[in-house]
């Protein structure tokens, strides 16, 4: 039963919260950590996130120094930040002796920037300090902001006897050994080394004999994005990462990789529906303004444009005012058929499968909106005509204007995705009002000229 047990997944609870709060207040150390000691530290940093301030610093300080850094690297930002703040330098400075180099540098980036030096100088252990220096002169976003230096490489001059002792030496200090990397004696990285050649090897078989020349690596001042795709086209569980001189600085492993995919995504989910900066619900009310305003502005300024162009058409309102009955239809299917076809255009981008000319793009686009465009005006053309009692010039007029307009709203949603993405920009920033708006204008300008067209008013 117990082994059933330990395979359910992590469940969170008010009874389980209030039971914790219970012991902090009756300070049972014993029976806190007894309970503690049964999750693990992901789901300790969920109870923590829960808590208020004071109930987390209690149970931060009764955890060993292990168990406490990996839970920091876990918890909330926002309330990471919170118990950094009621840490002292030093106390920071033990639970940083615990990480990896690339977590050590993340929360020291995350501390201002008098405290970071304080906490550095706390640290006791030389070779961690100075990686974690190095780490933290990279930028964020690139491949050096992301790696680790905890890594096992052996030199090709190396026996296999040889080999297998420094492994042992140099595998105390990684967490999880993904590959072994083979360097020369500059240090450049030629190679990675299979464990199972390793093994079957002879123990006076030099590494050189039996290192395999292929390998990937990406350079410490690329992007994270490109890292990201690289990683997840060869399907890696680590990279390493290399300077401009192919010397070997360290290895980025597939759960940092993770995060940058989520953070993206994030990212990109936000843009799409109009939000400029990368804000949370909790952020305060003038940060969460200063993100949706702009866009907000933008669609409201669509939206006169558009009451505009209804105003430039009156003579036809007084004669055909059931014209504005599909006004909102011919938006509304603008709008839709823009984001999706931007939505995917963008998402083309993102996992780098956009390939070929863009003129073999927009053609199929304006296929696709077509064929969708004649389908949906049959349908629209029925109802109008059936159920609004529409004359056969203002139901050929919807059917004109909704194919029209899908087969242009289909290719502003292809083109500008990919005009963005030339230029450097996001084009996730295509997806949301940015197309909706625009969209909204073309589609009632084209509704109304298609009008006066077929009507000739």
């Amino acid at each position: 039963m117990l082994e059933e047990n330990e395979n359910i997944q992590f469940q969170l609870s008010d009874e389980l919260i209030e039971q914790v709060e219970l012991l902090v207040e009756q300070k049972n150390d014993k029976e806190l950590q007894k309970l503690l000691n049964g999750f693990h530290y992901a789901d300790i940093a969920e109870i923590l996130d829960e808590l208020n301030l004071d109930e987390a610093m209690y149970v931060i300080k009764l955890l060993d120094s292990e168990t406490t850094s990996d839970v920091l690297m876990e918890l909330d930002e926002d309330n990471r930040e919170k118990v950094l703040r009621n840490l002292s330098a030093k106390e920071i400075a033990e639970e940083i002796e615990e990480l990896d180099t690339d977590d050590a540098a993340d929360i020291i980036a995350e501390l201002p920037e008098e405290r970071q030096q304080e906490v550095i100088s706390n640290i006791e252990d030389e070779d961690h300090k100075a990686e974690i220096r190095e780490l933290l002169a990279y930028d964020e976003d690139t491949a050096g902001g992301l790696m680790a230096k905890e890594l096992v490489k052996v030199y090709e001059t190396w026996t296999v006897a040889g080999c297998l002792r420094r492994i042992r030496g140099q595998a105390k200090e990684v967490t999880r050994v993904h590959s072994i990397y083979v360097v020369n004696k500059q240090n450049r990285l030629i190679g990675r080394l299979s464990l199972k050649d390793l093994i079957v090897a002879k123990s006076d078989q030099k590494i050189s004999d039996i290192y395999i020349k292929s390998v990937d690596s990406v350079n410490v001042h690329d992007d994270a994005e490109d890292v990201a795709k690289v990683m997840q086209k060869y399907d890696l569980e680590a990279i390493p990462v290399v300077d401009n001189h192919q010397r070997l600085l360290g290895r980025i492993t597939i759960d940092d990789i993770v995060d940058v995919m989520k953070e993206e995504a994030e990212k990109d989910y936000q843009l799409a529906a109009g939000i400029t900066s990368d804000v949370e619900a909790d952020d305060s009310i003038w940060e969460l303004t200063k993100a949706r305003l702009p866009w907000l502005l933008i669609g409201m300024f669509g939206g006169i444009g558009a009451a505009t162009i209804i105003t430039n058409f009156q003579v036809v309102m007084k004669s055909y005012s059931i014209l504005l009955i599909f006004v909102p239809l011919i938006q509304a299917t603008a709008g839709n058929v823009g984001v999706q076809s931007s939505a995917i255009v963008v998402q083309g981008l993102a996992n780098d499968t956009i390939k070929g000319e863009i003129l073999k793009r927009l053609f199929k686009e304006f296929l696709l909106g077509l064929v969708n465009g004649i389908a949906i005006a049959f349908v629209a053309i029925i109802i109008s005509h059936f159920f609004f009692r529409t004359d056969y010039l203002v139901s050929l007029t919807l059917g004109a204007a909704l194919i029209t307009v899908i087969i242009i709203a289909a290719l502003i949603g292809t083109f500008i995705p990919i005009f963005l993405d030339k230029r450097g920009i996001d084009p996730a920033v295509a997806t949301g009002p940015f197309i909706t708006t625009s969209n909204d204008i073309f589609g009632i300008l084209l509704y109304f000229l298609i009008a006066k067209l077929i009507i000739g008013f």
